[in-house]
């Protein structure tokens, strides 16, 4: 099958008369890997990186004249996810663009839940990517100042424990010409795994409490403290919000300390409580200001967007439980799709 349809042909079959070994010669120099030519496993891939495996079907025979069925997509589908995984983690052609580009370098990763046949898991992302430094930014401007796009990025992703997923962050780094881990920025969010994770495989970095995630715990306080949709509320909120933007850790549990002694409610003090242990644990990582005035990213809603986008438009459509092995697969195909190595893998390891 090639993209022009169905190609039928004949060849000569030679067998060696020492070893016994045969084949078709002219299969290599025409490109002959199987039933499906490259063009066709490619269309295929790509289709079923977007949509489910039936409408693929549809949406191929409608665009392409190509008469697949769900099944043969989803036999391609696997095999070239298969294939991208091993090639993200080993070709230097996956790491090429990345080493070359221009920019700071920031790592970033998070997980979101997937249905499979044995109920949710999670799949964790995790990304490299390089963006240059934007203009020095004043506190007022935290949430809508534009910083420029990144230069490059790239994307992996799996079903697997915290601790195997971390054990891939130091080999990419490598790979990517990422000599030293002080070079790197991690920004995330508060959960406990990245941050191990990070002291184990990223030592020295540069850390970052995601701001938003920050201020959204800000906020559930503030709620407890004042109540929903109060002046007062909204008064305290933005006082915490400057606070931890201008002086970090200093500065908000100032104004922890003192809230705690204005209260007396067991649930208020409670609250905040937890919001000084949450940040407790961040101590080093909520420089917002010196970030601002450098130019430099305070948040992580890169990783959101790869979540949404890499593993939520595909991997989670609704009524699809997956196979751990074979989401895994179709990860390492969506990885290369969202990291912009499409055209570069099919021009080389599947050349």
């Amino acid at each position: 099958m090639t993209t022009a349809g169905e190609v039928l042909f004949s060849r000569v079959y030679l067998r060696c008369v020492t070893c016994q070994q045969g084949g078709y010669p002219a299969d290599e120099r025409l490109g002959i890997c199987g039933r499906y030519s490259v063009n066709v496993q490619r269309l295929a891939a790509l289709a079923a990186s977007s949509w489910s495996y039936d409408l693929s079907s549809e949406r191929l025979a409608e665009f392409c004249g190509l008469a697949l069925s769900d099944n043969t997509i989803r036999q391609i589908a696997q095999q070239q996810g298969a294939a991208m995984n091993t090639w993200l983690n080993t070709a230097p052609e996956a790491c090429r663009e990345f080493r070359e580009a221009d920019g700071e370098i920031e790592f970033t990763t998070d997980g979101t839940s997937v249905n499979t046949v044995g109920g949710w898991r999670e799949v964790k992302l995790g990304m490299f990517s390089k963006r240059e430094v934007g203009e020095a930014a004043p506190i007022e401007s935290w949430a809508s100042r534009d910083l420029p796009a990144p230069t490059t990025r790239v994307a992996f992703a799996a079903i697997e424990g915290s601790a195997r997923f971390g054990k891939r962050w130091t080999p990419w780094r490598r790979r990517l010409g990422i000599l030293d881990s002080s070079h790197v920025t991690v920004l995330a969010d508060g959960a406990k795994w990245i941050w191990e994770e990070q002291l184990n495989h990223l030592r020295g970095a540069e850390g970052v409490l995601d701001i938003f995630h920050a201020v959204e715990h800000l906020a559930s306080t503030a709620r407890t403290l004042y109540g929903e949709g109060t002046e007062r509320t909204a008064e305290w909120l933005e006082q915490g919000r400057q606070a931890l933007l201008n002086d970090g850790w200093q500065g908000i549990t100032q104004l922890i300390s003192q809230t705690r002694r204005e209260v007396r409610s067991v649930t208020k003090r409670a609250s905040l409580d937890g919001l000084r242990n949450y940040l407790s644990h961040h101590v080093a990582h909520l420089h917002y200001r010196d970030r601002l005035r450098r130019g430099l990213s305070i948040g992580s809603g890169s990783i959101e967007g790869a979540c949404k986008h890499l593993v939520g438009r595909r991997l989670k459509q609704s009524g699809g439980r997956w196979r751990v092995r074979r989401l895994n697969r179709m990860a390492g195909l969506c990885s290369v799709m969202y990291s912009h190595l499409w055209k570069t893998y099919w021009d080389t390891a599947a050349a």
